[in-house]
């Protein structure tokens, strides 16, 4: 897609001075700020092209190229002047234009704490965790969970004012959240920002505070909040509900919710991956002579055959019998594990018969090396 205009992007005339062309880039920065848009795509996309416009019609030099070959001047170029900006690079690199503008001042990286700008407060994050059975994991299950948390005052609106009555301006900062102290040293001037004591950083002042959440805003109460887990999530998966989290003090951005999902352990399956295994005990007899066995399933429990002369350690595979991959790359299988039960004590009866088997030749270890198969196994299997 053609990129646009930057004059058009900044909305100002090619004749624009240094300075409107500063004041139309915070503008912008402002306005798609994504502290004010969390979660909004076209606006982070909208933030990243007012910086890349404003890197290349701030300098000079760049501008006459632009202005002499368009955007084919930067073609290859790569980096600031060329597009590719993160947010990373924006922050680093124009995040001074903030100072004392709007309570934005040097904005300090993208989402971090809980103190933001003026305005743009945010909620701390809520985190708990989720015990889920494999039947959950294996089909995606919604669950309801109650929380304590604070949220928005009704009666004031969040805005901690009683109602009716307004907020003003701060009058310590001007409304821009901090203030700024010039210090003399022997290396001169010395210019130092702090959030603003009067207002906390807020930029306005309560006339009369909110007589239900006195003045802050926010109230603490339990909440339910429904969580709509997808199929496939895995013991230690983490989970975030953007807003569902804290509200924040007299307005601004909830916090998130972070979901961490907790695994309950299966009495007769374990899980391996999105396979889930489960050990299978045969008789010596079922193993010689096979058998119908029935076994679990995640689902339900389902019957399988078992061929005469089953070998221990042999592994039958269910297809589609595990647990559907989290970002919907299949299903994986139930694993069969064979295991032969040898009892510890006998009868004397049934010492006989089995004296009497072992007199057999198929029951000595030289028939295993007449099974090819057999016998290739357990070489790979010690070497």
């Amino acid at each position: 897609m053609a990129k646009r205009d930057y004059y058009e992007i900044l909305d100002v005339s090619k004749d624009a001075s240094q300075d409107e062309i500063k004041k139309a880039y915070r503008k912008q920065a402002l306005k798609y700020h994504p502290d004010k848009n969390p979660g909004d795509a076209k606006a982070e996309e909208n933030f990243k092209e007012a910086a890349e416009a404003y890197e290349v019609l701030r300098d000079p030099e760049k501008r006459s190229k632009y202005d002499r070959f368009g955007h084919s001047a930067f073609d290859g170029a790569g980096g600031f002047g060329g597009g590719g900006m993160t947010m990373d690079d924006i922050f680093s690199q124009f995040g001074d234009i903030f100072s004392g503008f709007g309570g934005f001042g040097g904005f300090g990286g993208f989402g971090g704490g809980q103190q933001t700008r003026r305005g743009v407060t945010k909620g701390s994050n809520l985190r708990v965790t989720v015990k889920l059975t494999l039947a959950e994991i294996a089909s995606g299950v919604e669950k309801k969970i109650k929380v304590k948390k604070y949220v928005a005052c009704e009666a004031c609106g969040g805005n901690g004012a009683k109602n009716g009555t307004a907020t003003s301006t701060c009058s310590t900062c001007h409304g821009t959240g901090h203030v700024t102290q010039v210090t003399n040293t022997f290396l001169g001037q010395m210019q130092t920002q702090s959030t603003c004591p009067t207002c906390r950083g807020e930029g306005k002042m309560i006339s009369e505070k909110c007589e239900v959440c006195y003045g802050e805003g926010i109230l603490k109460k339990d909440d339910v909040i429904s969580i709509n887990i997808p199929a496939g999530v895995s013991e230690g998966m983490q989970l975030k509900m953007s807003g569902r989290g804290n509200a924040a003090r007299r307005g601004g951005i909830n916090g998130d919710l972070i979901v961490m999902i907790k695994e309950t352990e299966h009495d007769e399956l374990f899980r391996d991956g999105n396979d889930v295994v489960y050990n299978l005990y045969l008789s010596m007899p079922e193993a010689i002579l096979g058998d119908t066995v029935e076994i679990p399933t995640i689902e339900s429990r389902v019957k399988i055959k078992i061929d005469p002369g089953t070998q221990p350690g042999k592994i039958l595979r269910l297809r589609g019998k595990g647990i559907p991959d989290v970002n919907g790359y299949g299903k994986g299988d139930l694993l069969v594990n064979i295991n032969v039960w040898v009892p510890k004590s006998i009868s004397n009866e049934e010492k006989k018969m089995v004296e009497k088997m072992n007199e057999s030749e198929n029951f000595k270890p030289q028939a295993m090396k007449a099974d090819k198969n057999i016998f290739n196994r357990m070489k790979n299997f010690f070497e």
